[in-house]
């Protein structure tokens, strides 16, 4: 037998370690989108719900604690190391898109992780108290149809209540440093808790789905599960509530702020242009949105003039929007049903010309409903994303607090924004998109999700509506309004405006009513930044469907311009503009 040196051996080794590790495979990149979405659903459960994972239908976290935040911060640092890993240059084009979306909340996630805004982790307009209200309904996302479902969300409502003591312990927390809430704000979340107490068990929201249980269930089963939500309800739910409720009127309204933006915190300038980054998907900086909303409110005012003339109305522009907030005519209802019913007749107007702006149409179901009567007085006309195995349908909700004052000047508008071609389109046709990894398929971006919308009421005429000038009017109140939330959320979160500043400079420029602009208002005052996104997005689709025509000339085709628009789903803009100018070098 031959001798070997130890010397070779450690040579022959050493090589063979470099062979191995050349023929390593590269990291597979579809697994890391499915792990990312995975663990992104952990950390957003009800989002989870809402997209129809329902594998985290028991769970609820505590967001606003430091335990989740820490959470927060090792995934975002484990998926930098993933990027970091991957070779960009041998994904596919739909790839490379996911990679720079990823990068991109992960930038954004982390600036937006500096800030202490888990010290006011509650508002008015949405979060997880109102969505654990809209579930607990039993008719929004989470699924009551099994004893398993039922287990789930007594588990999630028993996770609910602990949750109310956190956000009481860090509401105390920002009352120490001076981050709390406009007082104004605070007025508007008391009654959310307190409309959640009832005298009986029985008349409580988070029992409703007790009276709806499935024949399908035993008595016995039923009479368990009726026990347990009591109990849950009596001894867990309703002692926060009562709780909360008074911790908000005896501690929290009198340390509450009188100032109306985060302008008035010392990071507040930071927060904000994070913010600003987050919903536009874009470097403008708030200077730039200001000064772009005011040329698109005056460019608006002179197209609302025509309007005005063409009906005959011989006042001032803001007289008109006196006459268009006030006249009888456009108050015809009597019921909600009619409300519900107009739409209705909007979707049938449509439908014979959608073919003509769209080959690619989503297959989820579509339905119109009034909004809960638990959040309809402070609810706007919104969607909820139905899924994409069609158990359940996309959701255009219309809230009717009050049907006899109900103006019908911007329905055909509205419809075309929330329902079809806007959100339902939008969101169905990602959702159903076998070739996007999940994380895309139900993800969201303000400016590109909300700009699709408004960029979709513009198709009006061409979809058969705007026959009549209130209705047109409305189009452009409608867009007028998403202008002067460029200049109002930036007014009160960068240049100090007041509450009472934005509402008057909204009911000089608008026709909305006095008290849905108050309402907006304090919209942009909980949820900064947020209102931005609309203008911005709907701008840069006009400036590629502009670029696409003029470029493309007779190859240019509508159909398939929105269909290369929708197809990939949401992403910031810069990627949209990207992909956008290659469809038109290519179908040149």
């Amino acid at each position: 037998m031959k001798k070997i040196s130890i010397l070779f051996i450690a040579f022959s080794m050493a090589t063979l370690l470099v062979n191995c590790k050349s023929e390593e495979k590269a990291p597979d990149f579809a697994g890391v989108t499915k792990s990312y979405f995975d663990e992104k659903n952990q950390l957003n459960p009800l989002d989870a719900t809402l997209n129809g994972q329902n594998q985290y239908n028991d769970q609820l976290v505590l967001e606003m604690t430091d335990g989740f935040r820490t959470k927060q911060q090792a995934f975002f640092d484990k998926y930098e190391e993933e990027l970091a890993a991957i070779d960009v240059s041998k994904l596919n084009d739909e790839e490379k898109i996911s990679y720079e979306i990823i990068k991109w909340e992960i930038a954004v996630g982390e600036e937006l992780l500096k800030q202490p805004t888990n010290l006011m982790p509650i508002h008015q307009f949405w979060g997880t108290h109102l969505t654990m209200g809209q579930f607990a309904g039993g008719t929004a996302a989470q699924p009551f149809k099994t004893e398993k479902d039922y287990a789930n969300f007594l588990k999630r409502m028993d996770t609910y209540a602990v949750w109310m003591d956190s956000a009481m312990v860090y509401m105390k927390k920002g009352m120490a440093k001076g981050i709390v809430l406009p007082k104004t704000l605070t007025l508007k979340v008391i009654p959310e808790f307190e409309d959640m107490i009832t005298p009986k068990v029985e008349d409580n929201l988070f029992y409703s789905t007790i009276k709806t249980m499935p024949d399908t269930f035993s008595d016995a089963v039923k009479k368990d599960l009726t026990t347990k939500y009591a109990a849950v309800i009596n001894e867990k739910l309703t002692p926060r509530f009562k709780k909360m409720a008074q911790f908000l009127k005896e501690e929290y309204l009198p340390a509450s702020r009188t100032t109306s933006g985060i302008g008035s915190f010392p990071f507040g300038k930071e927060l904000y242009a994070a913010y600003v980054k987050q919903w536009t998907t874009t470097q403008m900086t708030p200077e730039e949105i200001h000064e772009l909303g005011m040329k698109e409110v005056a460019r608006l005012k002179e197209e609302m003039e025509k309007v005005k003339t063409q009906v005959g109305f011989k006042g001032t522009i803001k007289d008109f929007f006196d006459e268009v907030r006030n006249k009888k005519e456009l108050k015809p209802f009597q019921k909600p049903e009619e409300v519900i019913a107009n739409f209705e007749s909007i979707y049938a107007r449509i439908k014979p010309n959608v073919d003509k702006l769209f080959a690619l149409q989503p297959k989820t179901k579509f339905e119109i409903r009034r909004t809960e009567a638990f959040r309809e007085n402070s609810a706007s006309a919104e969607y909820i994303q139905g899924t994409a195995d069609g158990s359940r349908p996309g959701i255009f909700y219309v809230p009717i607090p009050d049907v006899q004052s109900y103006n019908l000047y911007a329905d055909e508008d509205l419809f075309l924004h929330e329902a079809i071609p806007g959100h339902h389109f939008q969101i169905s046709l990602q959702q159903e998109n076998q070739q996007l990894p999940d994380f895309r398929k139900f993800n969201w971006f303000g400016a590109y999700g909300e700009g699709w919308a408004l960029y979709t009421e513009s198709l009006g005429k061409e979809l058969g509506l705007y026959q009549d000038p209130y209705q047109y009017f409305g189009m452009l109140g409608s867009e007028m309004h998403r202008a002067i939330r460029l200049v109002v959320d930036t007014g009160i979160h960068t240049k100090n405006w007041t509450r009472e500043q934005a509402i008057k400079y909204s009911l000089e420029n608008e026709a909305e009513s006095e008290a849905s602009i108050i309402s907006e208002i304090e919209r942009y005052m909980a949820i900064p930044g947020q209102a931005t996104s609309y203008k911005i997005g709907q701008l840069k689709i006009i400036e590629l469907r502009k670029k696409a025509a003029a470029k493309m000339g007779t190859k240019f085709d509508i159909r398939k311009f929105h269909e290369k628009v929708l197809e990939s789903g949401v992403m910031p803009l810069a990627l949209l503009e990207k992909k956008i100018n290659a469809w038109i070098e290519t179908g040149k």
